[in-house]
């Protein structure tokens, strides 16, 4: 699966605010830095682990020219 800066993401598990299941890309390296959509916590993870995480991919950025 294909993901960019600023996609809005669904994972497997919800958050454990039970408000969203839903993340913003807020950083892309190694590591990964997302944003809940529900409480705007940030999490980081390995990119190994986000790419098992994750489910599917709800809305991608648009990329200004």
């Amino acid at each position: 699966m294909e993901y960019h800066l600023n996609d809005i993401v669904q994972l497997k598990k919800e958050h454990a605010c039970h408000k969203s299941k839903y993340w913003q890309i807020t950083r892309m390296g190694v590591d990964i830095k997302i944003r809940c959509l529900g409480c705007d916590r940030v999490v980081m993870m390995e990119r190994i682990d986000f790419e098992k995480n994750l489910k599917k991919i709800i809305e991608v950025a648009k990329v200004e020219e």
